[in-house]
């Protein structure tokens, strides 16, 4: 996955836990626009790399670069900082708050900045098909409703990557399928970079960019 001008780029990362290395020395870079797909087995690391890749895990060793921020040095509050600035993030269970509202849970990472920009996060709503759906709890939801929701959050401070940790994992086929499309629909809107980790091998034809992540490293498929 090599592009010019990267929004993401990691070389040899490598995380370790205990006596375990989960990852090992893998490489990858993403431009704006890119759809990249990295699948993977249970235990292959798949959940470990999003964190790391989605600012929420350090690596262990290696560099790791947002818009050209080295944010492997950063320290955890800085590290939380660029994650809020430049990258979204879609959780596979949602990660809904379940007090707030859809809105309220879609606008949480621009309240963080003061102000989310309402009539962007308005527009993601009608993108997204749930313009209805702003005052309701997210146990009134279906579960695509809900990762929509998760979506509109992710992408509500215009994040040049957006990271999806199995966005089609919870839900039935059709849905899948729906959601799916939005996201590509949505991120082409944007000209987001999207980097979607999953086991699932019907999204390989649906991503130019491909590679499998196998005993803690990254090959092409």
């Amino acid at each position: 996955m090599d592009g010019s001008e990267p929004v993401l780029r990691a070389t040899d990362l490598s995380v370790e836990r205990g006596d375990a290395t989960v990852l090992d020395g893998l490489s990858v870079s993403v431009s704006a626009g890119d759809r990249a797909l990295i699948r993977g087995e249970s235990g292959a690391g798949k959940t470990t790399l999003f964190e790391v890749l989605g600012l929420l895990l350090p690596p262990t060793d290696g560099s790791l670069y947002v818009d050209e921020v080295d944010a492997a040095s950063l320290s955890e509050r800085e590290r939380a900082r660029l994650r809020r600035e430049t990258v979204g993030v879609v959780f596979q269970e949602f990660q809904l708050i379940p007090d707030l509202t859809a809105w309220e849970n879609a606008a949480l990472p621009g309240e963080h900045d003061g102000s989310p920009d309402e009539a962007w996060l308005e527009t993601l709503f009608e993108w997204l098909d749930i313009p209805d759906k702003r005052d309701q709890y997210p146990a009134t939801l279906s579960g695509g409703e809900k990762q929509r929701v998760a979506i509109a959050r992710a992408l509500v401070n215009r994040p040049d990557v957006v990271l999806a940790d199995e966005p089609t994992g919870q839900l039935d086929p059709e849905t899948a399928e729906q959601v799916l499309q939005l996201l590509f629909e949505v991120q082409a809107e944007t000209d987001t970079a999207l980097v979607v980790v999953s086991h699932d091998s019907d999204l390989v034809d649906r991503f130019e960019q491909r590679c499998r992540l196998t005993d803690g490293a990254l090959r092409p498929e």
